[in-house]
């Protein structure tokens, strides 16, 4: 495979990559104009699009918010308690494919115990009387055991597949070595049922020493996952250490090799595992060296934003940028750096179902930004 990179840190530049890439001119680039839909929001996270207009937005320390199509912020009871310290709390919110029917939400969050705290997923539903939002019926449905003592990688971002199966996305907690447990969820991707069971068809299935839920493991941090609109297949992106963010497009029964291999380093500056290939491990699609922190994905699929059709965007939050990666295929040959004027985190980026695209802004004085063409 001809693994393709990031090797610039200027935020102008076009990139040049490793093997035939294309160059992407500037003149390419769709301008936009980001506007505020909102802000004040206390570390966001993540954002779904209610069909009745309005948002859903998490906030990292617990709270769950509707924003309505004016901005206004209202909070919605109803949520789960958090372990909110580091990185965990409050974490990703996607809608049920049937959610105008059935109203129903699924939110990841960290949850603490005797054992350290881990990755769980919630599911409730949203109901309404006028502004006021509340959630019922709500009940934690799968609860990982990727457990452990700090705040460190708890992923995780849910994406429905074709077939209604969910998606999810785990941090390895700090712990790399966990990642190649099978029998641990930790630094994995699990595809449930929307009941969080394991999947029929799971290619771990009946395997003993194997969990059932898993899809794919040897993941360190993923933080984006979003499902490929042409192909049906998902991708991820995760955190590497010193370098080494990949984009994945995790396969059944694969091994994505953390912390064996890596294009990165330690935060020290020493060698991760092996190097950067192991028989039997998978080479990420794209890596990013130094680090840009990725966090949220979206592949464009708007007509509003002509230019960039097929693209995929990725949040930066180290980097400060929102990254558009041109596809050929299931390969990256092309990278451009968007929003570098905003000096902003980006936490999550999506496509709203009228076609606009949207970012969340990761401070404690967040933004919902709505991109118009």
């Amino acid at each position: 495979m001809n693994v393709l990179s990031f090797c610039t840190t200027s935020a102008a530049a076009l990139v040049l990559l490793a093997g035939s890439a294309v160059m992407m001119p500037a003149a390419a680039q769709s301008s936009v104009d980001p506007e505020t839909v909102t802000d004040g929001l206390a570390y966001p996270w993540s954002v779904a699009f209610l069909p009745e207009g309005g948002y859903l937005v998490t906030e990292r320390d617990g709270l769950l918010k509707f924003v309505s199509a004016e901005g206004d912020q209202s909070v919605v009871s109803g949520t789960p308690e958090v372990f909110a310290q580091g990185q965990g709390g409050l974490l990703d919110v996607v809608l049920s494919p049937g959610f105008e029917s059935d109203r129903t939400i699924y939110m990841t969050f960290s949850q603490g115990s005797p054992e350290g705290a881990g990755t769980s997923l919630y599911r409730a539903k949203l109901a309404a009387d006028g502004e006021n939002h509340r959630l019922e019926d709500g009940e934690t449905i799968f609860r990982a055991n990727n457990r452990a003592y700090g705040g460190r990688h708890f992923g995780s971002r849910l994406a429905f597949a074709p077939d209604g199966t969910l998606f999810m996305t785990l941090g390895d907690r700090g712990e790399g070595s966990r990642s190649q447990d099978p029998s641990e969820h930790t630094g994995s991707v699990l595809r449930l049922t929307s009941n969080g069971d394991p999947a029929p068809g799971n290619p771990f299935e009946g395997l003993e020493g194997y969990k059932p839920e898993i899809w794919s493991i040897g993941h360190r941090n993923p933080q984006s996952a979003a499902i490929n609109p042409v192909t049906g297949k998902l991708w991820t992106v995760e955190h590497g250490a010193r370098g080494g963010d990949e984009v994945n497009i995790p396969e059944a029964g694969k091994n994505y090799g953390w912390p064996v291999i890596s294009y990165g380093r330690h935060y020290s500056g020493g060698k991760i595992g092996e190097g950067t290939s192991r028989d039997g491990m998978e080479q990420p699609v794209y890596y990013w060296d130094p680090s840009i922190a990725p966090s949220g994905m979206a592949f464009v699929k708007s007509d509003l934003y002509p230019d960039w059709q097929g693209d995929l965007l990725v949040g930066a939050l180290r980097g400060q940028h929102l990254s558009r990666l041109r596809l050929d295929g299931d390969s990256i040959v092309a990278e451009e750096q968007l929003l570098a004027e905003l000096g902003e985190r980006i936490r999550d980026v999506r496509q709203a179902p009228d076609g606009f695209l949207y970012v969340l802004t990761d401070s404690d004085d967040g933004r919902l930004i709505r991109l118009v063409p």
